[in-house]
């Protein structure tokens, strides 16, 4: 089972309906000055859903900053309830790298607004220890990161970072009708590489509260930051920065998500616009294309992940002149 799909899973019941890719409307129109990126599919088949199979790939020459919407799917109005229970269907697990550690949970930060929660788990599938400081304080080896918006009933989860891979989730507050909803696709952004799976080392990362910014010293050399934006009932919306324009030779920022079948997917969907107008594909086998802004997600409800939220990429820009 991914590791990340292993700490917050939750899989949902089928609503009887049909939703329009109408619905699915993912961009604006394009202007001249916005600049393009490829998006390339390079996922595989599973019939595991708890294996991130979709990789997305985010590809260009001079991107240095971007950032990525995450918004309720578009029949959000129609989910009532969620389950939280994994579905280890035709899924083996027993060939996964396993790294033993001892088990803790922190509170990093915490004020009227947001707080910062920290996770070693008991076993996890890279051994790297990452530095992460909040502030003078200073912790090694936490698995995962867990930011949280204060608020009068509960705190809600709004991104979750997992230090020792790079691999990030980020959700909007839930809609009225729900408690909560269901994280679903995963990002990555900076210097990607693989090694069993597609991952981003980090050395060392830093959060400051007053800015809701982390910055990641990544292993491979440079430095970059991810903001939150917004975070409300409509949208989470956070802006990365990679510290360096991009080259072209490798993804700057890649998708994961899950796909079985298109009624059991956190992500089934690709949307974008061309010179041709919007266009879409199914989001295994749509190869590669142009834009300067994609949503990935569902047209029509999942049994798994049912309230996860679709995913926007837009606003890439290259570096101010004085800072090349």
């Amino acid at each position: 089972m991914s590791p990340h799909r292993l700490a917050s899973r939750v899989t949902l019941c089928v609503l009887g309906l049909a939703i329009g890719l109408v619905a699915m409307e993912p961009v604006r129109a394009e202007g001249r000055d916005e600049m393009r990126v490829q998006f390339v599919d390079a996922s595989k088949p599973t019939r595991c859903a708890e294996e991130d199979n979709l990789y997305v790939k985010l590809e260009a020459s001079g991107v240095r900053s971007f950032s990525l919407s995450v918004e309720h799917p578009p029949y959000i109005a129609t989910v009532t309830s969620d389950s939280t229970a994994p579905d280890f269907t035709h899924c083996d697990m027993s060939g996964d790298p396993k790294h033993a550690f001892t088990p803790r949970e922190l509170i990093l930060y915490e004020n009227d607004s947001i707080r910062l929660v920290g996770h070693t788990f008991f076993n996890f599938w890279r051994p790297d220890i990452v530095e992460v400081k909040v502030g003078e304080r200073i912790e090694r080896g936490l698995h995962l990161l867990q930011l949280l918006r204060r608020g009068p009933r509960r705190d809600i989860e709004i991104l979750v970072l997992y230090p020792a891979d790079g691999y990030w989730r980020a959700k909007p507050l839930p809609p009225a009708q729900l408690p909560d909803s269901a994280y679903g696709s995963s990002f990555l952004f900076g210097p990607i590489e693989e090694d069993g799976r597609p991952l981003v080392a980090i050395r060392a990362l830093e959060f400051d509260p007053a800015t809701l910014r982390f910055t990641l010293q990544f292993a491979r050399g440079g430095v970059g930051t991810l903001s939150v934006a917004e975070a409300t009932s409509q949208r989470t919306r956070v802006v990365m920065d990679l510290g360096v324009t991009s080259t072209g030779q490798t993804p700057f920022a890649a998708l994961r998500s899950m796909f079985v079948t298109m009624s059991n997917a956190d992500a089934s969907v690709a949307a974008w616009r061309d010179g041709s107008g919007v266009r879409s594909a199914p989001i295994v086998g749509f190869g590669r294309f142009e834009s300067s802004r994609a949503r990935f997600g569902r047209d029509s409800p999942s049994r798994h992940n049912l309230s996860a939220p679709d995913h926007v990429f837009a606003d890439f820009s290259r570096a101010p002149a004085d800072s090349r």
